[in-house]
């Protein structure tokens, strides 16, 4: 006579397994901050790398779109929504530098190009980091379109240039579009962090689905409501400075945030019951 399945093995084939959340107090994410900029100092060339580039495409996107405010400023909050994607080589240092391995220009390369290596030693699952970064770059063209045709059907003028912007949108006294389009941003980004404040490192670090790292994430923020609403003031915080010093801050916010996300990660999330993902180590 068979054994009838345990509950047990019927729970693992119909649930979704996520990771216990810690404790943490409610000052922690400056912690991740101080570990993030201790991060960027054993490795400032390779980090510095990272905000460079972004500083530039700021630049490009600038010049681009520079007389079509609206699109210029779709484009930079686009920007913020896939920043977890573009900081992937940056979790993938600190965690290097955690295990003791060496942190170098390979790294860099085989984090975002040994696609084809990890994929015969790991078929079902490093997939996953590339459909979260196509679901961040819909949500951010999403983003882009939603604002670009609320300024363009809402504005009492035409909107061209940042100055445009300032008088008609932010300083005009007769309406609250300014109002109204922060608190639209802020709606349609309030989930998109909380799918992805942990998914990227888990992603990166475990092998877990979309699935997983996403409610993973959102299991995160609901445990921790205050510290992670906390978490992501600072981000933006510095992202708008890096932004508003005409991008030049963003050589050092990005590889800072980048490597303290990696550290909110492991303080937040115990792992030990996932399976690891291969590292970039030894991938040649």
């Amino acid at each position: 006579m068979l054994e009838p399945p345990t509950p047990s093995k019927r729970q693992d084939s119909s649930t979704v397994f996520l990771p216990p959340v810690l404790p943490i107090v409610f000052d922690q994410p400056l912690q991740w901050l101080a570990l993030g900029f201790k991060d960027f100092a054993r490795s400032p060339w390779l980090s510095t790398l990272h905000g460079l580039l972004i500083s530039l495409w700021g630049f490009i996107i600038t010049w681009v779109a520079h007389d079509q405010f609206w699109l210029l400023a779709g484009c930079l909050s686009g920007f913020l929504v896939i920043a977890p994607v573009l900081a992937t080589s940056l979790y993938a240092m600190s965690r290097a530098m955690e295990r003791g391995e060496v942190v170098d220009f390979q790294l860099l390369v085989n984090t975002w190009t040994q696609w084809h290596l990890r994929l015969r030693h790991q078929p079902d699952s490093y997939w996953s980091l590339i459909r979260f970064g196509l679901l961040l770059a819909l949500a951010a063209v999403g983003w882009v379109i939603t604002s670009a045709a609320l300024i363009t059907l809402l504005a009492p003028t035409p909107i061209h240039t940042p100055m445009d912007f300032v008088h008609h949108v932010v300083l005009s006294p007769n309406h609250f579009l300014f109002e109204f389009w922060l608190g639209l941003g802020g709606l349609m980004a309030a989930p998109v962090f909380a799918s992805s404040v942990i998914s990227m490192p888990l992603l990166l670090d475990r092998q877990v689905s979309v699935l997983q790292a996403v409610l993973t994430s959102w299991k995160t923020v609901l445990t921790h409501p205050l510290q992670m609403a906390f978490w992501a003031l600072l981000i933006m915080g510095f992202c708008l400075l890096g932004i508003f010093s005409l991008f030049l801050g963003l050589i050092l916010v990005i590889p800072m945030l980048g490597h303290a996300s990696w550290h909110a990660y492991r303080q937040l999330i115990d792992v030990s019951g996932l399976e690891e993902r291969m590292s970039g180590q030894g991938e040649h």
